[in-house]
């Protein structure tokens, strides 16, 4: 499997195609993200590679998350 980068203009449309991504994911395996998240590092998840790939894009969201409340928070 090859590996891509994705590059986004602003953060925001970085965690606007994330949480679309996450949406599917959510839709596909009946979790929601931060359920999936708390079991698959407590280890009752495979290490597929949607699993993998679910996981990173997590992180990914929550840190992109963090940074925007962050700037919204210096901007009030």
């Amino acid at each position: 499997m090859q590996k891509q980068t994705i590059t986004y203009d602003s953060s925001i449309d970085a965690i606007v195609a994330l949480a679309k991504r996450l949406s599917n994911y959510e839709k596909q395996y009946q979790f929601t993200s931060e359920d999936f998240f708390n079991q698959y590092n407590k280890g009752l998840l495979e290490d597929s590679i949607d699993f993998v790939e679910w996981s990173n894009d997590y992180q990914h969201f929550l840190a992109l998350k963090c940074e925007l409340e962050e700037r919204l928070s210096y901007a009030a």
